[in-house]
């Protein structure tokens, strides 16, 4: 059976120089970012595992993000020196980090942001996100975000890769060169990482979508203050963690966009999962409005399931 959500309330380096030789004063270096770039991620980890813990999520998810912290924090090797040299393999080699956690490591160094960490704190900016890709500015990233309803770096991939960005201010040189960008930074081939990342069978995706639309009707799920399109910073939007076997899930209203403009707030559900600590994935549950399967919950993409 799932675990039945609680709520629970969320509350919505040093300096200094000196003479050395060379080896010496690279050290001090070396030493400085690593305190910096560690504790920080550290931080962010434990963040996290606070939230989950608030937000009433199962408590196995709760521990491995504070047991990554500290091995993190315990480290004497920066980690944007191992991703760097070792890619993200090299980071799934420390103690208690997965690759889900070496992602989510990877995205902090490389973007300065962990889309993870923002969502359940109501401060996901996709916008943001896609400026740190070179060739993408303030206006086009906020394209992608409003007219391309997208979300994350995968989300940009995937687009660009089946040829569905309908997007102005794309043309094939500015593709070309945000595709290899996100092929950089993501660190693996699409087709390898869609292969990692199982989707659940919709039947579940389904279980879920009507526990959460069940918890929020009732008001026992703690909501959280979008920043997005929320100028009054209501705390409007419910936020569900359950878990079923080894998958884990966290559940949402869209609050994109479209889902304002057509009045979907209440309707489209967002719902993340993970197995185990293979990375994230997404999808959206929404009620269908033609066809055979009209007034019917189904899977966006995954109707004929």
């Amino acid at each position: 059976m799932m675990a039945k959500p609680d709520a629970i309330a969320v509350k919505g380096g040093r300096g200094g120089s000196g003479a050395g030789s060379a080896p010496v004063q690279r050290a001090r270096r070396s030493g400085k970012a690593q305190e910096k770039t560690n504790a920080a991620i550290a931080i962010k980890l434990r963040d996290y595992a606070e939230l989950l813990t608030q937000q009433g999520a199962d408590g196995f998810r709760q521990r491995a993000y504070s047991r990554a912290a500290d091995v993190v924090s315990a480290l004497e090797r920066p980690l944007d020196e191992i991703l760097r040299e070792s890619g993200r393999d090299g980071l799934v080699t420390l103690p208690g980090i997965g690759k889900g956690i070496a992602g989510a490591i990877a995205e902090m160094i490389e973007t300065g942001r962990w889309a993870q960490l923002e969502r359940l704190r109501g401060e996901l900016a996709p916008e943001k996100l896609f400026r740190t890709i070179p060739g993408i500015g303030p206006e086009l990233a906020a394209r992608l975000a409003e007219d391309g309803h997208m979300e994350t770096l995968e989300d940009l991939e995937a687009a660009l890769h089946l040829g569905a960005l309908d997007v102005k201010g794309f043309g094939p040189r500015r593709r070309a060169m945000i595709a290899a960008a996100l092929a950089q930074r993501l660190g693996r081939p699409l087709a390898l990482r869609t292969a990692e990342t199982p989707a659940p069978p919709v039947a579940l995706l389904l279980e879920v979508d009507a526990l959460y639309r069940k918890q929020a009707a009732a008001g026992s799920l703690r909501t959280i203050a979008p920043k997005r399109f929320n100028p009054s910073g209501e705390a409007w939007l419910p936020i569900m963690h359950a878990r079923h076997d080894d998958w884990h899930f966290t559940a949402l209203y869209s609050n994109t966009l479209l889902a304002h403009q057509l009045d979907k707030t209440r309707d489209w559900v967002v719902i993340y999962y993970h197995l185990g600590d293979q990375p994230e994935g997404r999808c959206t549950v929404v009620t269908e409005t033609r066809g055979p399967n009209a007034g019917q919950r189904v899977v966006r993409g995954r109707e004929p399931e």
